[in-house]
């Protein structure tokens, strides 16, 4: 817009039909925002409660007596970064973790593996091995379109 007024001397209402915009806007400067005494007081809040989010904060401001929308509140939590992460479910282990024990012979350690494939009429068909974990032999190979467990 300024270009446009300064180096082609367009006059302000042709520059903004150029840009596409409304004088108006062009016209109507930024509105100055007087938000420094409430970022001040969110830092202070949240960093001595660490794990409240901007709902949390909210209320607090309001006791306080602060009077401000929730979006403007979450559009300034936003921008100072206080936002809080998400915590993670734990995962507990079940029983008690060992490492699993190295076979030292022959049919010490078996190992069952399901492999997948198709025949070309698109019919599915599946295979069961089994596999001596010391001598690394396929001991057995059941083939079925459907394995059940009772198979």
């Amino acid at each position: 817009m300024d270009w446009a007024m300064t180096e082609k001397n367009y006059s302000q209402r042709r520059a903004c039909a150029l840009a596409g915009i409304d004088p108006r806007v062009y016209r109507r400067g930024p509105a100055q925002r007087e938000d420094k005494p409430l970022r001040v007081r969110l830092r202070e809040l949240s960093a001595k409660r660490r794990r409240f989010g901007y709902r949390r904060l909210h209320i607090l401001l309001k006791r306080e007596g602060w009077k401000l929308n929730w979006k403007k509140l979450y559009r300034i939590y936003r921008e100072e970064g206080l936002s809080v992460r998400k915590q993670g479910s734990r995962k507990r282990a079940i029983g008690t973790r060992s490492p699993m024990a190295i076979p030292r012979g022959i049919n010490q350690r078996w190992s069952l593996d399901f492999v997948s494939d198709a025949l070309m009429d698109s019919r599915r068909f599946r295979i069961l091995c089994v596999i001596d974990d010391f001598s690394r032999e396929c001991l057995a190979t059941v083939v079925d379109t459907s394995l059940s467990g009772t198979e």
